[in-house]
Formats: structure tokens, sequence, C-alpha cells
């Protein structure tokens, strides 16, 4: 049965690199792990070879529609997959998954999949809300959905990450009332893929309290940066603001930037999570637009596989990834969340 946490009490720094076995080998240190939704311009063989000269380490493969791998061909393409990262030198150390509760599409035959290859970690997406209807109500009703799902990942060995997303409507887009959703059930089968961007969008400075009290259930740290601006300030149908949406009586969006140029603190974050002996990975975002000659602003996010094409040089993409890889790796070095 799933244990909850009276009857299974926490190490008191986090999990320890060991029990968090990856794709074959447990890493040393958190790693810089490229979201493959980024490399959907070009097959897997390519896509985590640019990875790889771009700096990484390691790679989340995505398991969902219109990604790399479809839901129907787990058994067949994640075992490639791995395979073709461990190749290029990339661990893989978590998967991106549209699983949500022990109903969710082909929940079975992937968890099954990851077991044997050797991964455990997989982001789940938000539950959402219907703000026309009692929230308390709804949130409640979670609990359930998540004990089937923690039974689930306890008979396979892995470990459901729900996402911390700041859109309208996102369960756990302040973090709190997913940590309250979560914080009962042992953490080596159900937790949080802590979004630093998002977290820091929806409370600003809260991040604090909220990473303090759900450490324990936080596996993955989910990278990117924003900073708010104002619509009234910007050019009718600016492709730059908010994909995520907002209240058209509101003119302050979130718009997604380069690490750096926002409003996150990487630094107090990694000198945190390094003082509470985090090791999970680090799972990378770009979702900022660039300014290409002769194609204006081109989203870095990419959209489904075989429908993206890449608008820019492929050496002009890679450029980019470089450089927010070598933005990571000198924080990383400075608070030794990458180790010393």
């Amino acid at each position: 049965m799933l244990k909850l946490l009276a009857a299974a009490p926490l190490l008191s720094r986090g999990f320890s690199t060991e029990a968090h076995a990856q794709g074959g080998a447990p890493p040393e240190r958190p790693q810089l792990a490229l979201v493959s939704r980024h490399l959907q311009w070009t097959n897997m063989e390519e896509g985590a070879a640019v990875a790889a000269e771009a700096g990484f380490r390691a790679i989340a493969w995505t398991v969902r529609r219109g990604a790399h791998m479809e839901p129907e061909h787990v058994e067949r393409d994640l075992p490639t997959a791995v395979d073709i990262a461990r190749k290029a030198g990339l661990a893989t150390p978590m998967l991106i998954t549209a699983i949500v509760d022990a109903q969710s599409p082909r929940v079975e035959a992937i968890l099954d999949t990851m077991r044997s290859v050797g991964i455990r970690r997989y982001r789940a997406p938000s539950f959402r809300y219907d703000y026309t209807r009692d929230l308390n109500q709804q949130w409640q009703a979670l609990k359930p959905r998540i004990a089937s799902l923690g039974k689930l990942n306890e008979k396979y060995g892995t470990t459901a990450m729900y996402h911390t997303h700041s859109g309208p409507g996102n369960v756990g887009g302040g973090v709190w009332d997913l940590w309250l959703l979560v914080k009962d059930f042992d953490p080596k089968y159900v937790g949080i893929n802590f979004d630093v961007g998002h977290a820091t969008a929806r409370g600003g400075a809260e991040w604090i309290e909220t990473s303090h009290f759900a450490h324990k259930h936080i596996h993955a740290l989910s990278l990117k940066d924003f900073r708010w601006v104002k619509k009234s300030d910007l050019a009718p149908g600016d492709p730059t603001t908010s994909r995520y949406g907002s209240s058209p009586t509101w003119p302050w969006v979130t718009q997604f930037v380069p690490p750096g140029e926002g409003m996150v603190n990487f630094k107090d974050v990694f000198t945190y999570f390094h003082s509470v002996g985090f090791s999970g990975p680090l799972e990378t975002y770009f979702e900022y637009f660039v300014s290409v000659p002769g194609h204006g602003l081109v989203d870095m996010l990419g959209t489904d596989f075989g429908k993206w094409k890449l608008e820019m040089p492929k050496s002009q993409f890679t450029s980019l990834l470089q450089r927010d890889v070598k933005f990571y790796n000198a924080l990383l070095a400075e608070t030794e969340l990458g180790g010393r």
C-alpha cells in the first residue's frame, strides 16, 4: 500500500542520489537537462547531438501527444531514446508526460517501460480548477486521484512530480495548494516539479516559504526566467506577451526572457536547494522569443514534432542554448549546487 509520511519518515536533507538512480547510473550532482520539446524540429539523434554540443549533461525526453514519442509507441521508442542519449553522453533523469492519475491513457505501459530502462522520475501536468465552482470541493476530490497514481508508482518504482504552473486555473500555481495535496504521501512515489519561474510569477519572494515547506517532496527544479510587462506599453498583438493568458482588464502579464534578464533569484534558489541536499535534475526551458533576421521574432519553445521548422541556423540555435547553459553553470559552481 502507498505509505503515508507518518509511517515512512523522510531523510532530513531530502532524497539521496543513490535513491534516485536514473538512466542506468545515479547522478553525482544535479544536472542541467534540456527539455526535448525544444528539439522537436529534428529527430532524436540530431536533437541529442545538439543538446550535447550545447553543454547539457542530460535530456528530459517527452512522452505525450505531439512529441518525439507518442504514448502508443513508448515500449518501442523510449529504450531507443535512452540509448541515443547515452551514446551522445547524456543521462535521462526524467520524462515529461501527460499522466495525471491512474486513469491516464497508457499509464502502466509508460511506467513499466520507464522501470525497464532505469528512469524513476516523470513530470505530471497540473490539475485544473474550474473557477465557477467551489474550489475546496475540487481540491478535496483530487486526493484519491493522487493516491491511485501513488499506488501505481509504488508498483513500478516510479515517482510522479506534479508541475507548478502559474497560468490561470492551475492547481499548484502558488505551490501551497499542491504541497498541501501531496504532503501526506510518501515522496518516493508522489512529489513536485518546482518551476522557479512560475513560482516567482505567482508568489514573488514567497518561493522562499514554499520551497522550505515543500523541499522534501521536490524532486526536480524547472528553470526559466520572466519579467512583468504592461500590455498597454506593447504594440497590439505583440507575440512576446504571456502565452498563458491574462485577464482582459488587467494589463500586467508575464514575459519569459533569457535567464538573468528577469526577476527570478536563481542564486538564492540554488543556494537554498544546495543547503537541503537537493540532487534531482534541473529541467531547463527556453520559452522566450529571439529576433532572427528575415524571420522576425522566433519562439524558442517550439511546437509539435514534424510540424515545427527551425527558423534560424542550427548553429545560432545551439549558441543560444550554450549561452544559457553557461549562465546556469556559473551559478551552480558559485552556489555549489552542482558539486565542488
